[in-house]
């Protein structure tokens, strides 16, 4: 292939992302020619007591409408249910309203055999609460989400008279021993971008390559966020989001990076 088809041929990009969830932006990174690192910022764990999810699950059929925020959520919530020997495909089907925040929740419900009633325009939990929640006014709605979900979600949702039963589908946890040369060559700014797809992982982040150092490094090298609420945290941790994926997925974070690099007239920097 020639430059055209390889527009990220020599470019390192770090992933901060859990394996399990970087797999597709990995692939489509490489066939474009950049070298990724994966970097793992967060992993995901059940709940530590499982007890109300279970409760929830099992009461599934008497909610109006099921929301996902992402495709940990749907992963975790159908695990769950096929150990309980809830047919959740089933109960999720009918009139219930399925709502996804996101085209990437969105497939990942698809593949589970879902039919989704809407997806958010934007991939962020406010666009889903803006764009229907007065459909949902008077409606029983569950939000099952991580231990660290944003509760302006919720809180958006029942300010227009959803009642909303939030659960807690997963825990998000630190990460694994980081590689400490690697860790070294990030900080010495010797990569050429550096992806996020979420807020966990960034302050993750911020405590292993150190808090006071975080904007100078964002300055040398680009910090991509997967979408506002991202770059948001990123900015409040004192660095620069320079580039911002317009859809919050894998693709639009390669489409940005493509984009980045294309419009940079000097090389990348190197240490």
């Amino acid at each position: 292939m020639g430059s055209a088809e390889k527009p990220l041929a020599g470019k390192c990009i770090v992933v901060t992302r859990a394996p399990e969830q970087a797999r597709e932006l990995v692939d489509s990174l490489e066939k474009l020619g950049a070298r990724v690192v994966l970097l793992p910022m967060v992993s995901f764990a059940p709940p530590r007591d499982g007890q109300r999810l279970d409760e929830q699950l099992r009461q599934l059929a008497s909610f109006d409408a099921v929301l996902f925020l992402s495709k940990n959520a749907v992963a975790y919530i159908f695990d769950r249910c096929a150990q309980l020997g809830i047919q959740c495909e089933v109960l999720l089907s009918g009139d219930r309203f399925v709502g996804a925040v996101g085209p990437a929740t969105a497939r990942a419900l698809e593949e589970k055999g879902v039919r989704v009633s809407y997806v958010t325009e934007k991939g962020t939990g406010e666009s889903l609460a803006r764009e229907f929640g007065p459909s949902l006014a008077g409606r029983r709605v569950l939000l099952p989400r991580s231990d660290r979900g944003d509760e302006r979600i919720p809180n958006a949702l029942r300010a227009m008279g959803a009642q909303v039963t939030e659960v807690i589908a997963y825990r998000t946890v630190g990460p694994a021993v980081v590689d400490p040369d690697f860790l070294d060559r990030t900080r010495r700014a010797g990569v050429d971008a550096i992806v996020f797809a979420s807020p966990s992982a960034v302050h993750a982040f911020a405590r292993v390559i150190g808090e006071s150092d975080l904007p100078a490094l964002s300055a040398r090298v680009p910090f991509v966020a997967i979408g506002p609420t991202t770059a948001a945290a990123i900015r409040s941790s004192g660095a620069s989001a320079r580039i911002e994926a317009e859809e919050s997925s894998a693709s639009g974070i390669v489409k940005a990076l493509i984009e980045h690099f294309a419009h940079r007239s000097a090389p990348a920097r190197r240490a």
